[in-house]
């Protein structure tokens, strides 16, 4: 990671960008795209993507590359006669973890800096030790009645998110909030930005799709899915690393941090591409780890695949501690394999493959 591609990324992970509300990091992300190819597109909720045209042409194959690109958050639910807001969550947001955090409200007047409530342990009721439901929460602003909540521009519906910034810990560990899935963002970039400079293009059209509101519902990868109609899509999100204390492998099974990316096996997953990614991971000497998916992945390849009469679809995760808090780890290791894996699925697409399942 250079230092251009590392402050691209730190970039888009200080940028705000919850469920709904994800335009903001999508600018940085659309901006860093343009400086690699020169068609990048956007659409009536903020789907945007970039398009690397294959030595095939229009009439070729079409490869979606596609991450998510919001985060879980909070939104503003009522505010109180004191000044203080009450919130709901966006998406799989944590209230065990909420207490006691700094937070940012992204209101009309740009973002106001607040923390959530926490009541000293010293005069903390028994009761109180349970996690918090959702409207036992509320967020300090320093206002001390509506009128002063409304002159920061803060009103019901404006979405917040935790404050904390990216940082290293140790050479390859990278910890902060939003890398899920900000990091997929950054992956697929990174891989047309690789595609771009290589003295040969792809046979293969190359779609990188940054989509919205994966947190939820997958709502983004199906209107784009509808819309580029590709002929083979990989979507790369990030899954739990079951590598700390207390958590049951017999359960979760295992995944390491810096054992390399994921790749998942059923439902979703196309067994010809599964077996396309395989191969060419081997081929490459890249590193790949194991998952199960009986019912659904929980990603938006559950979306993608089943696209109109449906897309040869195939999900790559990326190894991550701490999911859904303001401390998600992954490790930069697993990141660079995983865009050395998608830059040589790109180039194996010939004009034979359909990914078709004979019978």
């Amino acid at each position: 990671m250079d230092d251009a591609a590392r402050s691209f990324l730190f970039d888009l992970l200080n940028t705000a960008s919850p469920s709904g509300f994800e335009v903001l990091g999508q600018r940085i992300w659309a901006n860093y795209m343009r400086s690699v190819v020169p068609s990048v597109e956007s659409d009536h909720y903020g789907n945007t993507w970039a398009t690397l045209q294959g030595q095939a042409g229009e009439n070729g194959p079409k490869l979606m590359l596609e991450a998510h690109a919001d985060e879980i958050g909070f939104m503003v639910n009522q505010i109180t006669e004191g000044g203080y807001l009450r919130v709901v969550r966006i998406g799989g947001s944590d209230r065990a973890i909420a207490r006691g955090r700094r937070v940012r409200v992204i209101g009309s007047k740009g973002e106001v800096p607040g923390v959530i409530g926490n009541t000293a342990i010293h005069i903390r009721e028994k009761k109180d030790d349970d996690a918090p439901e959702w409207h036992e929460l509320f967020v300090d602003i320093g206002a001390s009645k509506p009128k002063d909540v409304a002159a920061k521009g803060i009103r019901v519906g404006h979405p917040a998110v935790y404050s904390c910034e990216p940082d290293m810990l140790a050479k390859h560990r990278l910890v902060g909030r939003a890398l899920d899935n900000r990091i997929g963002g950054y992956v697929i970039s990174q891989v047309v930005k690789k595609l771009g400079m290589m003295e040969k293009r792809p046979f293969a059209t190359i779609n990188a799709v940054n989509a919205v509101q994966e947190e939820i519902g997958g709502n983004g990868a199906k209107m784009v899915t509808y819309r580029l109609q590709p002929s083979v899509a990989i979507v790369i999100d990030v899954t739990h690393a079951t590598d700390t204390p207390g958590i049951n492998k017999d359960k979760h099974g295992t995944v390491k941090l810096g054992a390399g990316p994921s790749i998942t096996h059923g439902t979703a997953n196309h067994p010809k591409v599964v077996s396309r990614l395989m191969d060419v991971a081997k081929k490459e000497g890249i590193s790949l780890q194991h998952e199960a998916s009986s019912r659904f992945t929980g990603t938006d390849t559950d979306d993608v695949f089943v696209s109109k009469m449906g897309i040869p679809s195939a999900l790559v995760s990326l190894p991550m501690r701490y999911m859904h808090s303001p401390i998600e780890m992954v490790d930069i290791y697993d990141v660079e394999r995983c865009i050395e894996l998608l830059t040589a699925f790109a180039y194996s697409i010939t004009s034979e493959d359909d990914f078709r399942v004979e019978i």
